[in-house]
């Protein structure tokens, strides 16, 4: 099992002070460096186009993270496709590509804001469909140097060359998704590598969901080995539990309960957050020997996944806390899975 980190470079602080974009941008791409440095598997840099946050370019904050970086896997989190030129966005990661000589990825999706859609003009009415499209431009793009396409959204192209070409061939390209069966079924006929966002909730729900992906993709011809799942899940480490707890609330409920204004949910209770650090919620927060617990039986009861991506600055944790998590994933998180796989193995 792969163990990666997501971040969305939050353009506040855990007071909701606003910090300096600058410096927030170093400090994340001393968190990849980091990473990169005790061994994690992946980082990948969310997109959005509103003011909470610093991320609208990826690639070039992935960029700036591949020179100084040596194994680490670089990724979107995710590439909002559906309001993005596939073929700017893959000359993007190409290029990225080309920088960390063979590391980066792309996970793209509908996305969860609408914010991007007025900003570069389409309709939201089209959002199923925009996707759609895009991906398979986005697939053909990345099969063939000359491309050959038609589609309602763009231009076609008559056999026009996209360059640059990636080391990788081909370069990764994930779904990531939410809950709609529709999403988990196209994963599978297209044969993608699956990244399924669990921010809440029981994680075994999702169950039913990613055996029909499998079940799909292996209908359309593809191998168990393709046909790969990650999960994105809100997560933070610390020495203790409670520190974890206490240390990962304060932020995360803020940010939730913001949320939750413009999408109609509750206000985030301490009682709820408890309860989704439970033995069967989503969140992995607490101990290291806690959270590797948690995400084994996790990945049990979903029937095996291949990567696992904390995402912990929902709590817009500041970066001696945020760099001691991930000292403590690297160091005593990844080993303890690692060495339960192969055990179970033997």
């Amino acid at each position: 099992m792969q163990v990666g980190i997501d971040s969305f470079a939050a353009a506040f602080d855990e007071n909701s002070r606003a910090v300096n974009p600058a410096e927030r941008l170093r400090q994340l791409v001393q968190q990849i460096e980091h990473a990169d440095e005790v061994g994690l598997d992946a980082f990948g840099v969310g997109e959005h186009h509103r003011r909470e946050f610093l991320d609208s370019a990826p690639a070039v904050i992935l960029g700036a993270a591949a020179a100084r970086t040596q194994h680490i896997r670089l990724t979107s989190a995710v590439t909002v496709l559906s309001a993005e030129d596939p073929v700017r966005a893959f000359q993007n990661f190409a290029t990225l590509d080309l920088l960390s000589r063979g590391r980066a990825e792309m996970i793209v999706g509908r996305g969860s804001s609408i914010e991007a859609f007025p900003l570069f003009g389409f309709r939201l009415e089209d959002y199923d469909a925009l996707f759609a499209e895009k991906l398979d431009l986005l697939l053909n793009i990345r099969a063939h140097e000359h491309v050959h396409w038609a589609g309602q959204y763009r231009p076609a192209l008559t056999g026009q060359g996209v360059y640059p070409r990636p080391v990788q061939n081909p370069m990764p390209i994930w779904l990531g998704v939410g809950g709609t069966p529709q999403s988990f079924v196209r994963a599978g006929q297209l044969g993608l590598p699956l990244m399924v966002a669990i921010i809440g909730g029981e994680p075994r729900r999702f169950r039913p969901l990613i055996d029909l992906y499998r079940k799909t993709g292996m209908q359309h011809g593809y191998s168990a080995e393709q046909l790969k799942v990650g999960v994105h899940m809100l997560g933070y480490v610390a020495d203790t539990t409670q520190e974890a707890a206490d240390t990962f609330f304060p932020g995360y409920a803020k940010a939730m309960t913001d949320i939750g204004k413009e999408r109609g949910w509750p206000a985030m209770t301490r009682a709820s957050f408890d309860a989704q650090r439970g033995r069967d919620g989503a969140l992995l927060i607490g101990s290291p020997d806690e959270v590797v617990d948690k995400i084994l039986r996790h990945a049990e009861a979903l029937g095996g996944v291949s990567r696992v991506s904390f995402q912990m600055n929902a709590a817009s944790l500041p970066q001696v806390k945020m760099m001691r998590a991930i000292d403590a994933i690297g160091v005593r998180v990844l080993p303890a899975l690692h060495q339960a796989e192969t055990d179970t193995v033997k």
